[in-house]
């Protein structure tokens, strides 16, 4: 059981938080990005950076993940594919991306993306805050106890 993580927008707070589990649990963590992720030192705390590009980051979590990983990210389509793949997936407010919301989730992202585009919506996510975190922290917690 490792823990990947989409780290090219992973708010430093989750970053704290999966590393301080990551160590508790002593469970390898994987933070792959295309820049470096400062990152506490420690054995079951790992980074990867990989080249620049569309997906790039994506594929090399998709190459590494076996089924029951857990992947941390906010990249839908890549949600998506690590469900097929038999992983457990949340975004870093701790929302769950499951087998029976990921297709409505993909076609929530699409039509936004489309309006996106149109220019009818030019505002983003409410900002990252102390709730937030607090709801990823419980959700992680959950996880690990579940799994181990």
């Amino acid at each position: 059981m490792s823990i990947w993580v989409d780290a090219d927008a992973c708010p430093v707070p989750i970053r704290d938080i999966i590393c301080r589990a990551a160590a508790r649990w002593k469970v390898h963590a994987t933070f792959i990005a295309n820049h470096v992720v400062p990152l506490p030192p420690g054995p079951f705390i790992h980074t990867r950076q990989v080249m620049q590009g569309f997906d790039v980051a994506d594929n090399e979590i998709m190459d590494q993940l076996k089924a029951g990983d857990l992947v941390i990210t906010q990249d839908i389509p890549l949600a998506a594919e690590a469900i097929e793949k038999g992983a457990d997936v949340f975004n870093p407010r701790g929302q769950a991306f499951t087998k029976e919301n990921i297709r409505q989730r993909l076609a929530m992202r699409n039509f936004m993306e489309e309006m996106r585009n149109a220019g009818q919506v030019t505002g983003g996510p409410a900002p990252f805050g102390q709730s937030d975190r607090k709801e990823f922290a419980d959700k992680l917690d959950r996880w690990l106890q579940r799994n181990r």
